[in-house]
């Protein structure tokens, strides 16, 4: 694993870029949204909740550098029609596609594996890998039009020492962090420009780390402002020969 915290960015590391954000209304996300535009990007906000993603905008105006557009999709229900939608509809209104960053991600809770259900798996592999790739295909056309394309998807530190309890989780980010290698690999001699890697955002105070980990003091926790130097390095084009890696920050 590597790792880039005290990478410097550009002011305009991202002028002219368009990229997605998934899970953008809060956390790791928002504050993603709020770098990828301070540093000139066009950024698209997905999210379930439109009142999340109202207020992220507006913080995306205040900032006067660049523009924001909202994309509420429910992920659980969404089908390939949704996503096949979602890609034409960015197609149509902005024309192009330079980056995704999947931050979107839902678990119901640590628990023992007799207490889990079929349904629960399902919603869980649905929302955390299945639609990753179902986007990343609907998407593929914009990206592989793009002249440097970054593709970024979240993957957690139980991946690297799997324990108790987290069930479909863990196994819907061992699943993209597979997914993540194979389509580097795919993409390396076809499609060259266009590059895909994971991160690992470690112990970060977000709405996911309080439902996991209720009895931690937030205050002296790490926030995710504090890593946003790997985000922004792995979606700009510094980051241009870096493919098919997991970063730890």
């Amino acid at each position: 694993m590597e790792t880039f915290k005290d990478y410097l960015p550009a002011e305009n590391l991202l002028q002219g870029r368009v990229i997605l954000i998934t899970g953008a209304g809060q956390g790791i996300g928002r504050e993603a949204a709020l770098a990828y535009a301070a540093h000139g990007a066009t950024v698209i906000l997905h999210g379930r909740k439109v009142q999340k993603l109202e207020s992220v905008f507006d913080e995306i105006a205040l900032l006067g550098k660049s523009e924001a557009l909202i994309y509420p999709l429910d992920l659980e229900k969404a089908e390939e029609k949704d996503f096949q939608i979602t890609a034409q509809s960015i197609a149509q209104q902005i024309g192009r596609l330079d980056g995704i960053l999947y931050n979107a991600a839902f678990l119901h809770g640590l628990t023992p594996m007799q207490n889990q259900t079929v349904e629960q798996w399902r919603t869980v592999l649905q929302i955390n890998l299945i639609s990753s790739f179902a986007l990343t295909k609907a998407c593929l056309p914009l990206l592989k039009a793009a002249p440097d394309a970054s593709i970024i998807m979240t993957s957690d530190s139980h991946t690297i020492k799997p324990t108790a309890y987290w069930g479909p989780f863990l196994v819907a980010k061992t699943g993209i962090e597979a997914l993540v290698k194979s389509l580097a690999d795919e993409w390396e001699q076809t499609i060259p420009h266009l590059r895909i890697n994971s991160i690992i955002p470690g112990a970060i105070n977000s709405p996911q780390r309080a439902k996991t980990h209720p009895g931690e003091v937030k205050q002296n926790m790490r926030q995710p402002k504090d890593i946003m130097s790997t985000y922004l390095y792995l979606m700009g084009s510094d980051s241009c020969h870096v493919s098919g890696k997991t970063i730890f920050c």
